[in-house]
């Protein structure tokens, strides 16, 4: 049995689905729906069952979660510009904590969701080694979260075998309709073009990246997914540890706008915008991750590129899911 927490959110929904596909649905989809629209991403998923995040260990589930053998823990909140550092020392860190001394007393394997934003400005660089992570310095709460849980991790005595803390970069693909400003700036262009015709991007407020150029390292959720998936193999347990998941080629906002463009079938129209003044001084002008290590322990693995991966989520999602906007 699989354990999928933020089941019905961005990157666990796409996972939980892609599971179905491989035959697996022995799944127990762990989230906090509430009012969102996050429960539409549950609607094509098969599972055994659903609890509520606050639930899970209170007791009721213990004979249910005794017969989990995989944890994939994606549940968070992701949000960026959430203040609050109270709620993300309990939903962040806390939570992630307790599954992990569960993973580790049962010793079955566990993969969590960390983040680039733990990388702060950059200044260290992307490399993901486990003797840099207790120097990295995050920029908002969001990224002091998912950097305490690293740092955590890594001192942690008792440990499950087969374990991975996997940074995410900038992740885009279906299923994050419900993430409101969170969405990927594909998603957003996506509105913007049918709605205006044209991209607002931000403008730069450093001289050396001009408008619309700072770079992202952008990663479609299907990669995303796989890669968590053959991680998951028993034979990589001996690889275990704190990963990059990036592509490892950082690219412009205005590349991923073209690309959007272009599966629209429509010509570039691209507007540039002031920066919002309190996210000046945490804004990442570039992230790149360095994929070495991950390429180690998965030596055959492929990225889809930046136009194939919009294509894809333009045609075959975005444009066929019109009741969304």
């Amino acid at each position: 049995m699989i354990l999928v927490t933020g089941g019905a959110g961005f990157i666990g929904s796409v996972l939980a689905k892609t599971l179905n596909e491989l035959g697996h649905t022995d799944l127990v989809i762990v989230d906090k729906l509430g009012s969102t629209a996050k429960w539409k991403n549950l609607r094509n998923l098969k599972f055994q069952e659903y609890i509520h995040a606050d639930e899970l260990f209170n007791g009721d589930y213990d004979d249910l979660i005794s017969e989990v053998d995989l944890i994939f823990h994606m549940g968070a909140c992701s949000s960026t510009t959430e203040k609050d550092m109270d709620f993300l020392m309990k939903n962040n860190v806390a939570y992630t904590q307790a599954l992990f001394r569960f993973a580790a007393t049962k010793n079955i394997p566990f993969i969590y969701a960390s983040s680039a934003a733990t990388y702060g400005s950059g200044e260290l660089g992307y490399k993901d080694s486990h003797e840099q992570i207790p120097s990295l310095i995050a920029m908002n709460p969001y990224g002091y979260s998912k950097q305490l849980v690293d740092e955590w991790v890594l001192k942690e005595e008792q440990k499950p075998e087969h374990w991975f803390g996997l940074k995410f970069f900038n992740v885009y693909g279906p299923n994050e309709y419900h993430k409101d400003e969170m969405r990927s700036l594909v998603d957003k262009s996506f509105r913007q073009i049918k709605t205006n015709g044209l991209v607002k991007l931000f403008k730069s407020y450093k001289p050396e990246f001009r408008d619309g150029e700072q770079l992202r390292d952008f990663i479609y959720v299907k990669d995303v997914v796989r890669a968590m998936i053959e991680l998951a193999d028993p034979e990589l347990a001996s690889k275990s540890g704190i990963y990059n998941l990036g592509t490892g080629k950082a690219r412009s906002f205005i590349d991923l706008a073209n690309a959007t463009f272009k599966a629209m079938g429509k010509e570039p129209k691209i507007e540039y915008i002031d920066m919002p003044e309190a996210i000046r001084d945490q804004y990442q002008y570039y992230t790149q991750a360095d994929m070495s290590k991950f390429m180690q322990a998965l030596p055959d693995f492929t990225f889809t590129t930046l136009e194939n991966g919009v294509s894809d989520y333009v045609l075959n999602y975005l444009m066929k899911l019109d009741s969304h906007y």
